[in-house]
C-alpha cells in the first residue's frame, strides 16, 4: 500500500483528501505544517508527498528543491501563479494541480507520480531552516496531467451527458457555435470510451473540395485518378477500431453525404481505384455550427444521414451562457501564454475583469484565448490593464436580437436580462453596458416586473 505524506494547513480540506485517498487504498499520514512535514519525512517513508504550495510556515517550493527529486511531489495552489508552478516544475516536482480539482483528476495525477522514476537515488535532505532563499529561475516548459475544472451549470449537465454517452457506441452530433470547442468535446468522448488506446481521426469537412471528398474519408491507390501519384489510407480506414471525428459536417455536398452514408450503413470501405472491400469498425462523431434540421427540411442535407449521425446529440453551451467558467479559462490562457510567450504576468486588473464579464465573446472560448493571446504580448507589467485589449472589448455592442415579432417594449426588455446575465446580475456594471443610468435601469426593471 503505497504511503503518502499530504502537507496542507486547511485540516478540513486535508482530513477530506485523507479519506478520499484511504478508500482509494493509499496510505495516509498528514502534516499541518511545514516543519512537521519536515519532521515526518525524516521518520518514515513516503512513497509521494502531497504538499500545499503556500503554507503559513513554509514554501512548498522549498521541499521541492531539497528533496530534489528522491520522492516525488506533487503541489497543490489554488493561486494560479504561474512563475511560482513553472519554478516547482523546474525544482523537480513531478506535476501541480490547481485548486479545485476533482477526485479523478488527484488520482490521475498520483497515479502517474508513483510510477515515475526518482531522479535522484539519494537520501532527502531535509533542513530545519525554514529561511532558506530559492534562486529564480526562467520560464520553462511544463506539463500538467489535470485537466481544467469548469464550474458552470452549462458545462457540468455538458459533463453529466458525456460521460453518459461517452462508454457507448452511439454516433453523437455536437452542435455549437464557432469557437465553442466542439473538437475538444469530441475528443473528450474518445478518451473517456472503451476506444481510448485507439486513433482518433478529426476531419474537417469544411476544408475538403467535394472532388476530394471520397479519397479523404476512403482513400486511394496510385494511378487511379491524376494526381494520385502514392496509394493513399483514407480517414475511415485509419481510425479504425478508433474514433472518426467529422467536424463542419453540414457543409458536405450531396453527392458527399451519400457516400458517407452508404460507409456507415455497410461498414465497408473500398479506395477510389480498387475493388477491394475493406470492413471498418469506426465510432462516428459529427459537428456543425448550422442547424442540420433546417438543412433537412430544405432538402440540402440527407434527412437519413441525419439520424444516422444524430443517435446522439450534445449541445456545447456559448461562453456567454457560461457563469463561473470565464474566469477559470482566462488563468488558463494566461498560464499557457505566460509560457510560450516568455512572460510572468500574474493576473488581470480589475477593470479587465469587468470588461470581460460584460462583452458578449462571439467568437467565444477561441476569442478568448485571441484576446489572452494578444494581451499577454503587449503587457510589460505584472498585469493585463485595459490598453492591452482589442478596441472591440473595449466598446461592446449589443449582441442583435430578432425584432420582427417583437415590440420595443420586448426588445428593450430582452436587452436588459441578456445585458444582466452577461454581468452576473450586477446591475451596476449591467447599466454601464446598456449606456443608461443605475437609477434608469432599476425603473426598467420595476417597470417590467422582472424577477431577479
Amino acid at each position: 500500500m503505497p504511503k503518502i505524506l499530504i502537507i496542507e494547513d486547511d485540516t478540513s480540506f486535508a482530513q477530506m483528501l485523507q479519506r478520499f485517498l484511504a478508500r482509494n487504498n493509499f496510505d495516509v499520514v498528514l502534516s499541518h505544517t511545514g516543519l512537521d512535514g519536515e519532521k515526518q519525512i525524516k521518520e518514515q517513508d513516503f512513497q509521494l508527498v502531497i504538499t500545499d504550495l503556500r503554507l503559513p510556515d513554509y514554501d512548498g517550493i522549498k521541499l521541492v528543491s531539497e528533496l530534489k527529486g528522491s520522492i516525488p511531489v506533487i503541489v497543490m495552489t489554488g493561486y494560479a501563479e504561474v512563475a511560482t508552478a513553472v519554478k516547482a516544475m523546474k525544482m523537480g516536482a513531478y506535476d501541480y494541480i490547481s485548486k479545485p480539482f476533482t477526485p479523478d483528476q488527484m488520482l490521475l495525477v498520483i497515479d502517474g507520480a508513483l510510477n515515475t522514476k526518482p531522479t535522484s537515488a539519494k537520501e532527502p535532505v531535509i533542513s530545519s531552516n525554514t529561511n532558506d532563499s530559492i534562486k529564480d529561475v526562467g520560464e520553462g516548459e511544463i506539463t500538467t496531467s489535470n485537466e481544467l475544472v469548469l464550474t458552470s451549470e452549462a458545462t457540468q449537465v455538458l459533463e453529466e451527458h458525456i460521460v453518459l454517452v461517452a462508454p457507448t457506441d452511439m454516433s453523437v452530433l455536437i452542435i455549437g457555435e464557432s469557437g465553442t470547442g466542439k473538437e475538444v468535446t469530441a475528443k473528450n468522448i474518445h478518451h473517456k470510451s472503451s476506444r481510448k488506446a485507439k486513433p482518433f481521426i478529426a476531419l474537417d469537412c469544411g476544408a475538403i473540395p467535394k472532388e476530394l471528398a471520397a479519397s479523404e474519408f476512403f482513400g486511394h491507390i496510385k494511378g487511379s485518378f491524376t494526381g494520385a501519384i502514392a496509394d493513399k489510407i483514407g480517414s475511415f480506414e485509419a481510425a479504425n477500431e478508433g474514433t472518426l471525428f467529422l467536424d463542419e459536417v453540414g457543409n458536405l455536398s450531396y453527392e458527399n453525404q451519400i457516400q458517407l452514408l452508404r460507409a456507415l450503413q455497410e461498414r465497408k470501405i473500398k479506395r477510389i481505384g480498387s475493388n477491394t472491400e475493406i470492413d471498418v469498425d469506426v465510432r462516428i462523431l459529427s459537428a456543425t455550427n448550422e442547424d442540420l434540421k433546417a438543412a433537412v427540411e430544405k432538402g440540402t442535407f440527407r434527412e437519413d444521414l441525419y439520424h444516422r449521425l444524430n443517435e446522439f446529440s450534445l449541445q456545447i453551451p456559448s461562453l456567454k451562457n457560461r457563469h463561473g467558467d470565464l474566469p477559470i479559462l482566462a488563468s488558463h490562457f494566461l498560464e499557457k501564454f505566460n509560457k510560450k510567450l516568455n512572460k510572468q504576468i500574474t493576473d488581470f486588473s480589475d477593470e479587465v475583469w469587468d470588461i470581460f464579464n460584460a462583452y458578449h465573446w462571439p467568437g467565444n472560448i477561441r476569442e478568448l484565448q485571441n484576446v489572452i493571446q494578444r494581451a499577454v504580448l503587449l503587457t510589460t507589467t505584472s498585469k493585463i490593464d485595459a490598453k492591452a485589449l482589442p478596441s472591440e472589448l473595449m466598446n461592446p455592442v449589443l449582441e442583435s436580437v430578432e425584432i420582427g415579432s417583437l415590440s420595443k417594449a420586448d426588445f428593450e426588455k430582452e436587452q436588459i436580462i441578456n445585458a444582466l446575465k452577461r454581468t452576473n446580475y450586477n446591475k451596476s456594471k449591467a447599466a454601464k453596458l446598456l449606456q443608461v443610468t443605475r437609477k434608469t435601469l432599476y425603473n426598467r426593471i420595476n417597470y417590467y416586473d422582472l424577477d431577479l
